[in-house]
């Protein structure tokens, strides 16, 4: 039989990593593209949008183009945020035994 105090220690060491991984992600800065890289988000960890960045040789007389592209960026800013948070989470499953497709809870 394990040792209580033993696994106590290993929770402990697990919530570390996975606040220091959340602190981490939120630090963490990506860049989503879309339209051929004619526009482009920056999203940080907490998937706040923190600039956008549009080509000035885009046509500015299409909104709706315009408006799908932002979105399309955004999405891609989204996706590449999941992947790293599914890295980390990868690094612990190991270690914690944390099951596959284990979500960060924020």
């Amino acid at each position: 039989m394990t040792d209580f105090n033993e696994l106590m220690k290993q929770a402990k060491q697990l919530k570390d990593k996975m606040e220091q991984a959340k602190q981490d992600l939120g630090a963490l800065v990506v860049e989503g593209q879309a339209g051929a890289g004619a526009v482009k988000v920056r999203m940080n960890g907490r998937f706040d949008a923190i600039a956008v960045e549009i080509d000035d040789a885009l046509p500015r007389q299409d909104k709706e183009i315009l408006e799908d592209l932002i979105c399309a960026a955004i999405n891609d800013a989204v996706r590449k945020i999941e992947l790293e948070g599914q890295q980390a989470m990868r690094g612990m499953a190991g270690f914690g035994g944390l099951p596959e497709g284990f979500k960060f809870p924020f």
